[in-house]
């Protein structure tokens, strides 16, 4: 086996691929030369940003549909999609998500709609996103999905307690995914700390520099830091399922 697994021509689909993390992930995907597909909220203005951003992809044959993860029906479509234009899907990353911080200690704040609305986006879409593309994966005969996790599956200091919840059960998803799915397809997550995107509303600069202090590199990660682990799970670790790939500056220590 030569280093790096050569992923060029291979079909790469990242949900939420607009994003900050999943944006970088597109990038690093296309470079390598793999035809990448992402996906945006189904709208006028993010399908707009999205065609822009494929178009700055390098190589060809990229392409962006609309799906919510939220809506199991739009997954099924994009599946369809994905089957009359390319006619297989060799790597999924499922980067799609959302978060509200709410303090820990604030249980009433806390409240069911916005708990269903963190599990409904941030595990059941992912498992429903598996789901759909499951049989094409396998067909893929080296398929490939990768879940962004998060440390605070694993800290309980997340953005909330049910982001921390849910991000836990990316983590078990991963390992009960990899057992179901073997030998076809491979199932790993990156899960890093704190990363320098907007996905978390409110947090700035000062929040940035006052976590950075207490991480041993001193830093918080980019969305490329995480990008690349993610490209490594692909072009590095092609041995390895079932494992949670921590990118955090060793802020778990």
């Amino acid at each position: 086996m030569v280093f790096p697994l050569s992923i060029e021509d291979k079909v790469v689909l990242i949900v939420g691929g607009s994003g900050g993390v999943g944006a970088a992930a597109a990038r690093m995907f296309a470079e390598a030369g793999a035809k990448v597909i992402i996906t945006h909220r189904p709208t006028s203005d993010k399908a707009e940003a999205a065609r822009l951003q494929i178009e700055a992809l390098p190589g060809s044959n990229h392409a962006a549909f609309p799906a919510d993860v939220s809506d199991t029906a739009t997954i099924v479509a994009l599946k369809e999609e994905i089957e009359a234009r390319y006619g297989r899907l060799d790597i999924l990353v499922n980067s799609a998500g959302f978060t509200k911080p709410v303090a820990h200690t604030d249980l009433d704040a806390l409240d069911d709609d916005l708990i269903d609305r963190m599990f409904v986006v941030n595990w059941r879409g992912q498992f429903a996103t598996v789901r759909a593309f499951a049989p094409m994966l396998k067909a893929s005969g080296d398929g490939l999905v990768v879940f962004i996790s998060s440390i605070a599956g694993t800290n309980g200091t997340g953005s909330s307690i049910a982001y921390c919840a849910v991000k836990a059960g990316i983590d078990v998803l991963t390992k009960s995914l990899a057992r179901a799915l073997a030998p076809e397809v491979r199932v790993m997550a990156v899960s890093p700390g704190v990363v320098d995107t907007n996905f978390v509303p409110g947090r700035g600069a000062d929040f940035n520099a006052k976590v950075s202090a207490t991480i041993p590199l001193k830093r918080i990660a980019t969305a490329d830091d995480v990008g690349a682990a993610i490209l490594a799970c692909a072009t590095h670790l092609g041995f390895s399922t079932g494992s949670v790939i921590l990118v955090d500056g060793g802020r778990a220590l």
